[in-house]
């Protein structure tokens, strides 16, 4: 009679091959699911971000086009452009940075002619730093008030 111990040991080194396969599959699966949960964070934060200064425009609708500095002034830009726009730079957490090697997320508000007069716009916007990708970009308008109401 032959032995059968040859056999068993083939079946199972394919069970552990089968085995091993799967947790190679399975691994792949997690680390793409972190990476899209990362993603959906990082835009929900933009979203939020953008709509929150989408808001803070809106309610302090000035005389002008100064809404945009004034509010570039109070937030403390971090790069303030002549045509009435600015930008706030984030790092991979969140916080405000200035450090040019730390910038992961730059807040954009960019100044709009509307065509109507007492009507304000701005593009209220994140992306990406490193590769300058949308995570959202929103058009912003308010109703200028002048001094005599």
């Amino acid at each position: 009679m032959k032995s059968k111990a040859p056999l068993m040991l083939m079946e199972q080194m394919v069970m552990l091959l089968v085995f091993a396969l799967a947790a190679a599959l399975c691994l792949q699966a997690f680390v793409k699911a972190d990476e899209i949960s990362k993603q959906a964070e990082a835009r929900d934060r933009a979203v939020l971000l953008c709509q929150t200064v989408a808001e803070e425009l809106k309610e302090s609708g000035e005389k002008d086009q100064l809404v945009l500095s004034a509010m570039a002034a109070r937030l403390d830009a971090d790069v303030v452009f002549p045509n009435e726009s600015f930008i706030l730079c984030y790092d991979q957490d969140w916080q405000r940075t200035s450090a040019e090697n730390e910038i992961v997320y730059m807040l954009g508000v960019s100044a709009m002619d509307s065509g109507v007069p007492g009507l304000g716009k701005a593009q209220v916007f994140v992306e990406m730093g490193d590769n300058g990708e949308d995570l959202f970009r929103v058009d912003v308008a308010w109703q200028e008030v002048s001094a005599h109401g």
